[in-house]
């Protein structure tokens, strides 16, 4: 995918369409009277990391509530 060109004035009044189109992967390059001066781009998130363990990545869904299933085995748990 090419990187398109766009002056900041019209970045200015297309801000809109142009995050819809970094959010689907584009990137632009912002110009002030022709001379690139910035750069739009999709920002990659940092996987979270566990504690002092630096290799293991916690996953997406980790503080997602636990399934109906093995939350009531949790609680037979208890009793």
């Amino acid at each position: 995918m090419s990187v398109e060109k766009v002056s900041s004035t019209e970045a200015k009044n297309q801000l809109n369409r142009l995050l819809a189109d970094v959010k689907a992967g584009s990137s632009f390059i912002i110009t002030s009277h022709g001379e690139p001066v910035a750069q739009l781009i999709p920002i990659v998130t940092v996987p979270r990391r566990f504690g002092q363990l630096p290799r293991l990545l916690v996953p997406s869904g980790f503080d997602d509530p636990l399934p109906d299933d093995e939350l009531a085995a949790w609680e037979a748990e208890k009793t």
